[in-house]
C-alpha cells in the first residue's frame, strides 16, 4: 500500500515514515524543508532511507497546488496524511499571513487533489490548540472550537471546517487527530522540552512565562505515531475526530524539576511575561480513541524524557 505523507520530512513525519517503512508500506514524503528551522536536521531525518526502494521524496510546498496534484497523480497513494504545517503560536502572531497561506491554502490544496484522485482515506494532523480558551477540561472531540488564542490555531479550526466540507461532499474518508504537546527525539528547537534541554546542557538561562503554572498534555511522539497508525485502518465512519493524548498533564515548573532530575545538572531560570498566544491547559480526554481506535499510551513522561535526553546529549557534544 502507498501512503503518502506531507511534512514527512519533519518531526513527527520522520517517525511516522520510520514507522511505515518497517511495516512494509510504500511511502511518498512531500517536504519543502522550510527554513523556520535548520533545513539540514530534516535532511538528516529521511538520510536512512534515501537508498529504500519503497521511499520516495517529492521537494516542494503544499501551498504549489500544481505539485500536490502532481503528486497524487503520479504515485496515486491509497492514504494521505497530512502533517505539513506552518508551525510556532508566537510566529503566528507576528506574520499571520504567512498561516493563512501554509495551513488553509495549504490544506485546500491537499483536499482538491483528494477530490480528484480520490485515495481511499485521508488523515490530517490537527492539534490541541483548537480547544484554546475553554475552561473545561479535559477536553473531549465534542467540545466547541470557538475560542482560538492564536492566529495558528484559528488556521488549525479552519483547516478542519474544510476536512469536514469536503469529506460531506465528495465522501472522502476522513480522520481528524488532535495532538497534544508532542516531544521526543527529532523535535523542533523551538518547542519547550528540547529548548529547556538544550539551554540547561550549554549553561544558559531556560525563559518561563508566567509564574510556570500552565499545564500541558506532553504525548510522546512514538504514541503520537501509533496513534495515526491505528487511524489509517479505521473507515467506519466517513468522518471523525480523535484525541491523540496522554491524558495526564503536568505543571511547566514540574516539567523543568523532571528535566534537571534527567540530565543532573539544574536549570538557570528567569521569570518572564505571560505570553498571550499560549493556552493556560492542554489535557486530552482520550476515551473516545480507547474505544474506537485501540490507542492507548505507553510511554510515560520520565522514560521519554530520558528518551530524549540521550538524543539531545549526541548534539550537543558536537557543538561544546
Amino acid at each position: 500500500m502507498k501512503i503518502l505523507i506531507t511534512g514527512g520530512a519533519g518531526f513527527i513525519g520522520s517517525h511516522l515514515t520510520d514507522r511505515l517503512l518497517k511495516e512494509n508500506f510504500q511511502v511518498i514524503c512531500v517536504d519543502n524543508f522550510d527554513n523556520y528551522y535548520s533545513s539540514d536536521e530534516k535532511k538528516q531525518n529521511i538520510s536512512q532511507h534515501a537508498s529504500n526502494i519503497d521511499f520516495e521524496l517529492v521537494k516542494g510546498d503544499i501551498t504549489d497546488k500544481e505539485l500536490v496534484a502532481e503528486a497524487l497523480s503520479i504515485y496515486k497513494p491509497q492514504i494521505v496524511i497530512h502533517l505539513a504545517v506552518r508551525p510556532g503560536v508566537s510566529h503566528s502572531i507576528q506574520k499571520p499571513d504567512e498561516y493563512l497561506q501554509t495551513n488553509i491554502a495549504g490544506t485546500l490544496n491537499v483536499l482538491e487533489a483528494m477530490r480528484i484522485y480520490q485515495p481511499k482515506k485521508f488523515i490530517y494532523a490537527s492539534s490541541s490548540c483548537v480547544y484554546g480558551l475553554n475552561e473545561k477540561t479535559p477536553f473531549t472531540e465534542t467540545d466547541h472550537i470557538a475560542l482560538p488564542a492564536s492566529p495558528f490555531a484559528a488556521t488549525k479550526i479552519a483547516a478542519e471546517a474544510l476536512c469536514y466540507s469536503y469529506s460531506h461532499l465528495y465522501q472522502i474518508n476522513t480522520s481528524i487527530l488532535r495532538f497534544f504537546t508532542v516531544y521526543g527525539s527529532r523535535q523542533r528547537p523551538d518547542l519547550a522540552i528540547r529548548k529547556f534541554m538544550w539551554n540547561i546542557l550549554m549553561d544558559k538561562e531556560i525563559q518561563i512565562y508566567g509564574k510556570g503554572f500552565t499545564l500541558r498534555d506532553y504525548t510522546h511522539v512514538s504514541d503520537i505515531v501509533t496513534g495515526i497508525r491505528k487511524a489509517m485502518d479505521y473507515t467506519a465512519e466517513e468522518y471523525s475526530v480523535f484525541n491523540i493524548g496522554n491524558s495526564s498533564p503536568i505543571k511547566l515548573i514540574d516539567l523543568i524539576s523532571k528535566i534537571e532530575t534527567v540530565l543532573g545538572k539544574k536549570a538557570k531560570l528567569k521569570f518572564i511575561d505571560k505570553n498571550h498566544g499560549e493556552m493556560p491547559v492542554t489535557f486530552a480526554d482520550i476515551t473516545k480513541a480507547q474505544k474506537i481506535l485501540g490507542y492507548n499510551p505507553e510511554t510515560e513522561l520520565d522514560a521519554g524524557l530520558h528518551e530524549m535526553a540521550r538524543w539531545i546529549k549526541t548534539i550537543t557534544n558536537k557543538v561544546k
